[in-house]
């Protein structure tokens, strides 16, 4: 499993292309595939146990209603839509239905709220054992990731990072201080390290990208010019907004 990540690239949250084909929809998966490209999303748990797609923990910025998703089970956030269009929140078991056999590598990031890092990533675990595609798995969160070291010690597994310091995203400073400096490597031993391309001087970084043989991967490339500069130093490129005849350049 560990190898299918290498030479990869991946859509950011569906291959999505706003106002019709809002982010980590169906549509915007439905897109990559066309395009024959693998895709990054982002999976919750809600109320009920379900397993869905949606980057935010706050609905409102993409279906214009308050309220957390993890609050909310499967029947009533199915009557949300994305972005005002008639696209839903996926469920994970129908990206992955999608995906299956098709061959694209699927990159799959546990987002851990209200202290549910076991939980969810051990529900993303058991789901996973049954999906017969390539796949990694990613988190921010360092406990989802020995989560999934514990029991499924060879798959592909990733820490998500970025300067906490300069962007905190509401992270006390002692985490933004452990979480920046990757002071959970020892214990998650990630195959890769994906991290926001505007930070990608951090020391700390660089480091374990030299002495540990960490495969890296940024996010979120918007350009051409960047996608091709995350080429020219080895980083697998994690993109949003380059349009499908760029992308077929890429390629060539």
């Amino acid at each position: 499993m560990k190898e299918l990540i290498l030479g990869k690239t991946y859509a950011h949250r569906g291959y999505y292309d706003p106002p019709l084909i809002p982010e980590n929809s169906m549509a915007a998966f439905r897109r990559a595939v066309e395009h024959g490209v693998g895709v990054e999303f982002d999976v919750h748990m809600i109320a009920d146990g379900s397993l869905v797609i949606f980057h935010d923990d706050e609905l409102e910025r993409m279906t214009g209603v308050k309220g957390q998703i993890e609050d909310y089970d499967i029947t009533n956030l199915r009557k949300l839509r994305l972005s005002g269009t008639d696209e839903m929140i996926p469920t994970f078991d129908e990206l992955l239905d999608l995906f299956e056999d098709t061959g694209l590598p699927l990159m799959v990031e546990i987002k851990p709220a209200g202290g549910n890092h076991y939980k969810l990533a051990e529900a993303v675990v058991r789901r996973l054992e049954r999906y017969k595609g390539p796949f990694a798995v990613e988190s921010f969160d360092p406990r989802a990731l020995m989560v999934v070291k514990k029991m499924r010690p060879e798959w592909t597994r990733g820490q998500l990072v970025q300067d906490f310091y300069k962007t905190p995203d509401g992270v006390p400073l002692y985490q933004a201080a452990l979480l920046t400096n990757l002071a959970f490597n020892r214990f998650v031993q990630p195959d890769f390290l994906a991290y926001r391309f505007q930070d990608r001087k951090w020391g700390a970084w660089k480091r374990w990208l030299g002495k540990k043989g960490i495969v890296p991967v940024v996010w979120t490339i918007k350009t051409v010019d960047e996608y091709k500069a995350a080429l020219s130093t080895g980083c697998i490129p994690i993109f949003e907004q380059i349009t499908p005849d760029e992308l077929e350049s890429l390629k060539r």
